[in-house]
């Protein structure tokens, strides 16, 4: 018996008190199966969505619309997702099928299922209803799609990456037809949206272990198709003394190093996929990647624009992607407090843990204390609130105009001035010392000549 939450139980019991069919499907049951806790439930039944409204009608609803039979049940300890049964048509095109109608058989609606171990569903009265030993696979720790595997894939393109993510999620082996299948039909993936694509990506990326998916993803051959910029990675010698594995092996060992946070992992990825393109050799047969850094920031946001990610993750990732190379720099406090002001506040943490791996993936004997030093004296600065952005100063342009200055670049020049003295001897952080600063090396930009530098000492 699977240990369902009340408010689950609820809804199965009130579907069934009148006098319809209702059970938790899909990735909850196999969430429940395996000990882990679902992210969210979703409930099949043979009542249509206008039943489901009528039903429900005391509890907030969506209706995502009666083409597809879902109603969203909004609840304070949970959304429930309420579809009907359905079975579908023959798909045409490797994306859709020609028509999805409601049914009233739970074992239709199972057998439209990707994989087995998601084709279980399960209500306290009936216990689990397993037709295609998804529970076998489950235990076994297998990927197996629902029936010849060359009909799964070819209905929908996706569902080879949804084997992928979940054999990457779970740790579990693909089946061996159903890894050919995988390999025979991988290249059609191209026909499937962008969008589509990258949800999935993205899932895989923050997994546990993201190089495993990394690694089937080139074994199939989607790498190739979807990340074409990181196959000049795969086998590159770096032929560097600093560096033990090859482009492609320290990016994925960075990869899995990092923790599961999505600019941080994306930033590992693309970290030195520019390092091929800027490969030198010096007279003592030594490798450098001058520059590689950069080349690398723009070429995360050239795939992650493909990708079609949001300007805000693009922009964090290339940040991140530029900025990785700084750890052989030494800063001084004023050069920390710069780097902060770049990299921001929210994501300087970021930037260390992505070092952090970077180095440890070079090679055996790397040494990480300069950084663990470095992430110290960043959380003391951030935390005594020292000031390493123009918002800190204790002045703004309205007093720099109050003073006689003009409005325009000028403002910006002073601030920016004031900011500098100020993150080297932060005690000058207070009105009458910046507007003195001020006063002392603009005063020829005074719109008002009358205005004088004051006396620190009346």
């Amino acid at each position: 018996m699977l240990n369902l939450p009340y408010y689950v139980n609820q809804i199965i019991y009130k579907l069934e008190e009148k006098g319809y069919e209702a059970y938790v499907v899909g990735g909850s049951v196999r969430d429940i199966m395996l000990n882990k806790q679902p992210s969210d439930y979703d409930i099949t039944t043979d009542a249509l969505p206008e039943e489901v409204e009528r039903i429900f009608f005391d509890i907030k609803r969506v209706n995502i619309g009666k083409k597809f039979g879902t109603v969203i049940l909004v609840q304070e300890e949970g959304t429930v997702e309420v579809t009907t049964f359905r079975k579908e048509g023959r798909y045409i095109d490797g994306r859709k099928p020609e028509w999805v109608l409601f049914s009233s058989h739970i074992l239709e609606d199972l057998s439209r299922r990707d994989f087995t171990i998601n084709s279980m569903a399960y209500n306290p009265k009936t216990g689990l209803v397993d037709p295609y030993d998804g529970k076998k696979d489950l235990y076994k720790g297998i990927i197996r799609t629902v029936g010849n595997p060359e009909d799964r894939f070819s209905e929908d393109y996706l569902r080879i990456l949804r084997a992928i993510r979940f054999s990457t999620q779970l740790g579990f082996t693909i089946e061996e037809s159903t890894y050919q299948a995988a390999k025979d039909y991988g290249h059609n993936i191209s026909k499937i949206s962008v969008e589509r694509i990258t949800d999935e990506f993205l899932k895989i990326i923050l997994c546990e272990k993201p190089s495993r998916g990394i690694g089937l993803l080139k074994e199939t051959g989607i790498l190739g198709i979807i990340l074409p910029e990181i196959v000049s990675a795969i086998g590159f010698q770096q032929k560097n003394p600093h560096h033990d594995k090859d482009v492609y092996e320290h990016i994925l060992c960075v990869l899995d190093n990092t923790p599961p946070v999505l600019q941080v992992r994306l930033a590992a990825l693309f970290h030195d996929i520019g390092k091929p393109h800027t490969f030198t050799i010096d007279e003592e047969g030594i490798g450098h990647f001058y520059g590689h850094d950069r080349l690398s920031a723009e070429m995360s946001r050239e795939v992650l624009t493909r990708f079609k990610c949001s300007n805000e993750l693009i922009e964090k990732v290339y940040i991140l992607v530029k900025e990785h190379m700084n750890h052989h720099t030494y800063f001084k406090e004023k050069g920390l407090k710069r780097l902060i002001r770049r990299v921001g506040e929210d994501e300087i943490f970021n930037l260390m843990e992505l070092q952090k791996a970077d180095i440890k993936c070079s090679n055996k004997d790397a040494d990480i204390e300069h950084i663990h030093e470095r992430e110290n004296k960043i959380k003391e600065i951030i935390e005594e609130d020292e000031a390493y952005k123009l918002s800190h100063l204790g002045i703004d342009g309205n007093d720099l105009i109050g003073l006689g200055f003009e409005k325009g670049k000028i403002i910006g020049e002073i601030l920016e001035y004031l900011l500098e003295k100020v993150m080297e001897n932060p005690k000058l952080n207070h009105k009458d010392a910046l507007m003195e600063l001020a006063l002392r090396k603009y005063s020829s930009q005074l719109s008002q000549p009358e205005a004088k530098v004051k006396d620190p000492n009346p």
